[in-house]
């Protein structure tokens, strides 16, 4: 065998044996890799929950930081800032957040193309310490919204037809305070 063919050989053996979704995908470091976050609240539809949103930096370590009042007064109850992502490869396990936060649960929505409906969504929830940590939620957590038209929507998402990414504070009164530096794919 000559040193071509061992290379290739060798080459195509790393190929098949790391495909690219055994690898995290970085969304948002806040470095080199980021993506346009939109705060917005309830107030899209009558709700009384205040968000503020902004980027920070503390000890060296960039991150975005969201907090306000979430409230469920006139049908409201949320708060969330939301990226547009496209993504090409369905082989990923789920999404992964370096966040801290004041000890309340929070969640990732997904929307799909087929949550057309503002209120349709994927959700899944994490909880939130005053420690910087990495949290995995797979995609098996994840659940369709109920509601209004709700039954149209399939049980599981198709991966590759994800079109946003929301952190969002839901469901009942509380102030929300919530930092995340890093969201990735695994």
């Amino acid at each position: 065998m000559n040193f071509k063919m061992i290379f290739r050989v060798f080459l195509g053996l790393i190929i098949f044996n790391f495909p690219p979704s055994t690898m995290a995908k970085t969304i948002d470091n806040l470095n080199d890799q980021r993506v346009k976050w939109i705060p917005f609240s309830d107030q899209v539809m009558g709700g009384i929950s205040e968000v503020n949103f902004f980027e920070k930096e503390e000890d060296g370590l960039s991150f975005y930081h969201m907090e306000g009042n979430v409230s469920t007064e006139n049908n409201g109850g949320f708060i969330q800032f939301r990226a547009e992502v496209k993504i090409e490869d369905k082989n990923y396990q789920g999404l992964k957040i370096k966040t801290r936060g004041n000890g309340e649960e929070y969640y990732l929505f997904i929307r799909t193309t087929k949550t057309r409906l503002p209120w349709l969504y994927y959700g899944s929830s994490f909880s939130t310490t005053d420690q910087w940590q990495w949290i995995e939620i797979p995609f098996s957590s994840f659940k369709k919204s109920e509601g209004r038209f709700s039954g149209f929507l399939p049980k599981k998402f198709d991966i590759e037809g994800i079109k946003s990414i929301g952190i969002v504070a839901y469901g009942k009164d509380f102030y929300a305070d919530i930092d995340v530096a890093g969201l990735e794919l695994y």
